[in-house]
């Protein structure tokens, strides 16, 4: 045996951290950052070293699985060929198409497949046969008001502008937490010294959050705020700078419009209407105002929760707009869009919104997908274009989409249901075969998902850690063998299927470093990365709007106001408001079944604020249901002044006490899921997206 030193990116969050990864044989030794990294700087958190445990797992699967119900009627798995399960897989596909229709197939595919270029470049391989409508995805329980802002205002639903924190002066944060998160739509690492220089400098973070997160607990300024309120804060704050004729769009308005109306349209949200809604004084919303459009430099930027909740997107649209009229979008030291190596913008469709809709509630498609909470009703409802064939990859929906218990019961009325996915868990048992790919450090990394919301432009590639096994595949091959075999079935030709490294080294050399020489060949020799430069001022010429102007009066948030106005007009209800929490060692949930990232004390408890358990009687440690419209749970209660009175908070992506999984790790460490308790018609009613945040609830002592 033999030492190796690989040098590789983590993909198991935003932050894709450079990595020297030391071998011996098969053994990964030791996980350290990589300082040459120009991204990451030799920063890394403590989800690094889980890839050890990943690669090592013995739950991990690595044959494809077959359920077989014995005579008794309990489920069991076998282990088959790839031959025998692919062919299977693919002769129940168009059979149940043929027979019922294309929409008779559901398309679910989570969070980790934006993590995993071979996912994003090689799923077309199949879907282009079976171009269903019922097409559901973690997006619509996490960043669709983001994508939609960028659509409305920028022309492409991937143009995000990135908070520039290495040069602001004046940073306003609300609903995130990037200490814990490494950064959401902000490929940001090492951000605990970058907002230690931003104060050491004379600059200010605010942060407004219904939690003391272990972000705000750095910032210059924490301020709570009632969950589901935060329209109502980004209002006050737009209408202070207009009403105190503190609007600046400087460079910006020769290509903006609409600034007028919206200033019109929204003059009826003051501060003071805000106060009572959001639990912010009117004179800190005014201060605030005055402080971000008077900085020389500044950043308004929202994240989950704000997004994940019943007005998202008006929220998504307004953090641009307060961008935009304190001129502070495209500027160095604002927000500024990145030029990634591989241009998603030039290379992707931008995006559309509501050109079709889901055939129970009406609800939205956004980019051909339906919103994820009503993946069990169109699974359980009779009719022309009812699912009853399911294809998820790398997703688990039973614990991440609202009201995870009943898509639990509704997999269960599915007729065929495959799963691209190296484990056996909650979603995945209710499969009839499950196809799992390649370890993560048996296949090569590049990072097209995340290099476009990077606080730098840099471009890395990085060749596998391990060989692959005899007989193993990887994501995209699946893909490929699926594709050909339908194609087959339907009586087309199959295709020859390219390796992914191939298409993104087309995109380099075809890309706006092309000409520079920047070409995969180039990215091997230097396997820490490139660096590309700091982010620039790119606009006009970046909008993909028909006319290069970014048109602010935009009609479908504008419209949504009313709904704002009618909602706050009504009294308040009493009941408490539940929000998610986030932690470092974990990302939604796939991190639980790694000893390092689950040991130590519990994480999986309810914070409440000791003024909200006294009046219930609960006291610190003891076991609380609780309750909303979708359900109950039981859960151990966690005394806490770092969460505002009014509000509980309980993290996500627990739960792992179904019967069937086999993540030994994780059952140990169960928890609960939030989502057997969130309500699935709790939605952003402009976007379809999943209100997760807010949700009420009520508390009681078991």
């Amino acid at each position: 045996m033999s030492r190796q030193r690989h040098l590789r990116a983590c993909h198991l969050c935003e932050a894709i951290c450079g990595l020297v990864i030391e071998t011996d044989g098969e053994q990964v030794v030791s996980i350290k950052g990589d300082k040459q990294d120009p991204l990451s700087r030799g920063h890394i958190c403590p989800k690094a070293v889980a890839l050890k445990d990943i690669h090592e797992d013995p739950d991990r699967l690595r044959q494809p699985l077959k359920k077989v119900i014995a005579a008794n009627g309990e489920p069991r798995w076998e282990e088959i060929g790839w031959e025998e399960a692919l062919d299977t897989t693919a002769r129940r596909l168009v059979e149940i198409t043929r027979r019922d229709g294309i929409n008779a197939l559901g398309i679910y595919l989570g969070n980790p497949t934006v993590h995993n270029y071979g996912m994003m470049t090689h799923q077309g391989n199949l879907f282009r046969h079976l171009r269903t409508n019922n097409r559901f995805s973690a997006t619509s329980v996490d960043q669709l008001p983001h994508h939609l802002a960028s659509l409305w205002l920028f022309g492409h639903k991937s143009l995000f502008p990135i908070p520039d924190i290495d040069r602001t002066d004046y940073f306003l944060m609300l609903g995130a937490n990037p200490i814990a998160s490494n950064g959401s739509i902000w490929t940001v690492p090492d951000i605990k010294k970058r907002i230690k220089a931003l104060k050491s400098r004379g600059g200010k973070l605010v942060v407004i959050d219904p939690r003391r997160t272990e972000t705000a607990q750095l910032a210059s300024d924490h301020l709570f705020i009632s969950p589901g309120t935060d329209a109502l804060f980004l209002l006050a704050i737009l209408n202070t700078i207009f009403v105190e004729d503190l609007a600046r769009p400087r460079h910006l308005a020769a290509f903006t419009s609409g600034l007028e109306e919206v200033a019109l349209d929204i003059a009826h949200f003051t501060p003071e209407l805000a106060e009572p809604h959001t639990g912010i004084a009117a004179a800190d919303m005014r201060r605030i105002a005055r402080e971000l459009a008077q900085a020389e430099n500044a950043i308004c930027y929202g994240r989950m929760g704000v997004s994940t909740q019943a007005y998202g997107a008006l929220n998504q649209w307004l953090i641009q707009l307060i961008n935009i009229v304190t001129g502070n979008l495209d500027r160095p030291g604002g927000s500024l869009f990145t030029l990634p190596a591989v241009d998603q913008v030039s290379n992707i469709s931008p995006g559309g919104f509501a050109r079709h809709h889901s055939r129970v509630r009406g609800l939205p498609e956004f980019d051909r997908e339906l919103p994820a909470a009503a993946m069990a009703e169109e699974i359980t409802t009779p009719g022309e274009g009812q699912i009853r064939a399911l294809f998820t990859g790398a997703g688990n929906p039973v614990l991440s989409t609202p009201n995870g218990r009943q898509l639990d019961d509704a997999l269960e009325q599915l007729e065929f249901m495959v799963s691209l996915d190296p484990y056996l868990n909650e979603t995945t048992r209710h499969a009839d075969i499950i196809l799992p790919p390649t370890s993560p450090l048996e296949h090569d990394h590049y990072d097209l998902g995340f290099h476009i919301n990077a606080i730098r432009n840099t471009a890395r590639y990085n060749e596998p850690v391990f060989t692959p096994p005899p007989g193993s595949l990887h994501d995209w091959e699946i893909f490929g063998e699926l594709g050909n075999r339908v194609a087959t079935l339907l009586g087309l030709t199959p295709q020859p299927v390219q390796p992914p490294w191939q298409l993104i080294d087309a995109g380099l050399q075809g890309g706006p470093y092309g000409e520079q020489g920047l070409s995969l060949a180039e990215l091997r020799k230097n396997p820490s990365g490139i660096d590309l430069g700091p982010l620039q001022p790119q606009l006009p010429q970046r909008l993909r709007t028909r006319d290069k102007i970014i048109r602010c009066n935009t009609p479908e948030p504008l419209a949504d106001l009313e709904r704002l106005r009618q909602e706050f007009a009504l009294p308040h209800h009493g009941l408490l408001k539940l929000i998610g929490r986030r932690h470092v060692r974990s990302n939604n949930s796939w991190m639980h079944n790694y000893r390092r990232l689950v040991k130590g004390k519990d994480r999986c408890s309810l914070l409440m604020h000791p003024q909200d358990m006294w009046p219930r009687d609960i006291v610190d440690g003891a076991a609380v249901t609780v309750s909303s419209r979708a359900g109950s749970l039981q859960v151990r209660v966690e005394s806490c002044e770092d969460v505002m009175p009014g509000v509980v908070s309980l993290p996500h992506g627990w739960g792992h006490d179904r019967p069937g999984i086999r993540m030994e790790v994780a059952r140990k460490h169960a928890g609960v899921s939030c989502n057997d308790i969130t309500d699935e018609l709790a939605l952003d009613a402009l976007s379809g997206n999943a209100a997760v945040n807010g949700v009420l609830v009520s508390v009681a002592p078991v």
